[in-house]
């Protein structure tokens, strides 16, 4: 196989689909260069690039840019969805999903209950998110959290580039709204991905390290972070396993579960704020049902409840890193 890009095996997976499925379209701001402005189309490809190339293959039909009115292409989308589309709507940042909120968890979440299954809404939207990049509090926050708790919703967070062209196409391919969260940190980092189309199921966490001492269970770019926190751990005799959720609704948590019944010991990283967060929830299930497994205090590793920073020093403080991941092990380890 092919090293490619995340932001390659995006691009992929919506070329592969769009080839197969006429009824996919492609909305959102920049995505084919900047509409009725002069000069070359399809010079941009969205913030980061993902939807470069498109344009020229699919045309103006299929791959529109729109007005800066979030509310207003989500809502179209999830309209398109409902009368046979597919559309592919990209967010620049997630944190804009605020302002079109009503659309998604009101109208697109609830449109299949509602019908009593005779309507669906085949919507995949797909938004970056995370800090690092010196973004800012208002482009740089992990909110997942806020669609998995909306029923109706489908919530995926890939990690690294294999899957994310893989729970992509399953996204696109899905009849029921998908948010579709990328790190934007990851767009440049590299992994062997096929060249033909397939598809990583919803619901099944993906298994990066097998160990019988402790289980990790981390999000997004923090299974980077996890991985090599295990490495050195590894060199003191610690071996962890390590679980990816790919998505966090629908969860697996079986698969959560049984390694935590075979090592009696967890450790959360999450990027997304500590309060009813995603680490918050998986905590909540293994205490509820898995309570009796544990040989020691489930621990989080989280950033603060705080906004994320501006500042270079203070963005690397707020955010987990390999130091706080390997503290988290060694104290639940204690007294083993």
């Amino acid at each position: 196989m092919a090293r490619k890009s995340f932001r390659q095996a995006l691009n992929e997976a919506l070329r592969h689909e769009m080839a197969r499925d006429d009824n996919v379209i492609v909305l959102g701001e920049d995505v084919c260069g900047g509409a009725g402005a002069s000069g070359e189309q399809d010079a941009w490809g969205g913030a980061f690039g993902v939807t470069k190339g498109l344009l020229a293959e699919f045309g103006p039909e299929r791959i529109m840019d729109t007005p800066i009115t979030e509310s207003a292409f989500i809502g179209a989308a999830a309209g398109a969805a409902m009368t046979g589309l597919r559309p592919v709507a990209e967010i620049m940042f997630v944190d804009f999903l605020g302002v079109c909120f009503d659309q998604i968890f009101n109208q697109a979440a609830k449109v299949r209950y509602m019908f009593g299954g005779k309507a669906v809404t085949p919507l995949v939207i797909r938004a970056s998110f995370g800090a690092g990049a010196r973004s800012a509090s208002q482009h740089s926050q992990a909110l997942y959290p806020l669609f998995t708790h909306i029923p109706g919703l489908k919530v995926v967070i890939p990690s690294n580039p294999y899957d994310a062209k893989g729970l992509l196409i399953e996204a696109i391919r899905d009849d029921d709204p998908v948010i579709f969260l990328e790190n934007k940190m990851l767009y440049d980092s590299e992994g062997e991905v096929p060249d033909g189309a397939y598809t990583v199921p919803f619901g099944e966490a993906g298994i990066l390290r097998e160990g019988d001492d402790a289980t990790i269970v981390a999000l997004g770019r923090m299974t980077a972070v996890a991985e090599t926190a295990a490495v050195r751990l590894a060199n003191d005799g610690i071996d962890c396993t390590i679980i990816d959720p790919r998505t966090v609704s629908p969860l697996d948590e079986d698969t959560i579960l049984d390694f935590v019944a075979d090592t009696g010991r967890l450790v959360i990283v999450d990027e997304a704020y500590p309060r009813c967060g995603t680490a918050a929830d998986i905590s909540s299930i293994v205490a509820e049902k898995a309570f009796h497994d544990l040989k020691a205090p489930i621990l989080k590793v989280t950033p603060p409840h705080a906004p994320v920073p501006y500042a270079p020093q203070l963005e690397e403080a707020f955010l987990p890193d390999t130091r706080d991941v390997e503290a988290a092990v060694r104290s639940v380890m204690e007294g083993a």
